[in-house]
């Protein structure tokens, strides 16, 4: 048995899709991602934060403007401080690197200014979008850069219950909004993290046109297949359906991205 028919095994139970390009190890390395919240605190090795910055900003970036920015926190105290502001998560004070991931259009607005140019159309939603989705696929670049290394990851969405504290935290201009953090280090070896199982293929992925013909029937395949993971991983019994809806609607679960049209106002965007 192939190395990617044991991750799909893991990722997808008996629901196992039929892929080529078994030995590929970049791919093998994506379907093997898995969150890493218990890592080491041993300092990454030199060169390693530079090696995932080169692989974020080679991602593609819509019309080469890379409207997005990134700030690596390693020193403890200031993680210390990070955490406080992500619901206190201690994976962000454990690890040694934290990389906090800006939709920026701060940046192009200088660039702008300094060509003496107007630049109402950094004001539009679209604007905000581009940003959020080159700043998206950047960090996932650099986590399997980091992936590929043997080292864990994790993300972090708790940055925006707070963004305003963590853009003051960051110094971050106006324009330039924390989306998200991602944690990186070695995975601690007495704790291993596992490969959560997701929906099969039959649910997510549509061709040529959506269709929800498979969907209820998938779902139900699903539930074992999670609650078979969960109790392997000493997690509390939930039926997956649960999930997404309770999350929407227990308003305690996003915290201030209530007010997130709010803050993004505050930060210097407009998105009407």
């Amino acid at each position: 048995m192939s190395l990617i028919h044991e991750l799909l095994k893991a990722r997808y139970g008996a629901d196992i899709p039929n892929v080529g390009a078994n030995g590929n190890t970049t791919a093998a390395t994506l379907i093997n991602h898995r969150s890493v919240r218990n890592c080491l605190p041993d300092k990454l090795d030199a060169g390693v934060l530079e090696l995932l910055v080169a692989a974020a900003q080679s991602a593609a970036t819509a019309s080469n403007i890379q409207a997005w920015s990134m700030v690596a926190v390693e020193a403890p105290a200031r993680e210390t401080r990070r955490a406080t502001l992500a619901r206190n998560q201690a994976h962000i004070i454990t690890a040694p690197l934290l990389l906090v991931w800006v939709a920026d259009v701060s940046r192009l607005r200088r660039i702008a200014s300094l060509l003496g140019e107007a630049a109402p159309e950094l004001d539009f939603l679209e604007s905000f979008l581009v940003a959020v989705t080159d700043a998206s696929i950047a960090a996932r670049s650099a986590a399997t850069a980091a992936e590929s290394l043997g080292l864990g990851t994790v993300y972090s969405g708790a940055l925006r219950d707070q963004p305003e504290k963590v853009a003051e935290e960051l110094k971050l201009p106006q324009g330039a909004f924390p989306l998200f953090g991602l944690v990186v280090g070695k995975p601690a070896p007495a704790k291993p993290s596992a490969a959560k199982p997701r929906l099969p293929q039959s649910v997510v992925p549509h061709r040529e046109q959506y269709s929800t013909a498979g969907e209820e029937a998938g779902i139900a395949a699903y539930k074992p297949l999670i609650q078979k993971f969960n109790t392997s991983q000493n997690l509390p019994f939930m039926d997956w359906k649960s999930l997404p809806v309770g999350h929407v609607k227990n308003a305690e679960v996003p915290g201030g991205r209530a007010r997130l049209v709010e803050s993004l106002s505050n930060l210097g965007y407009t998105v009407d």
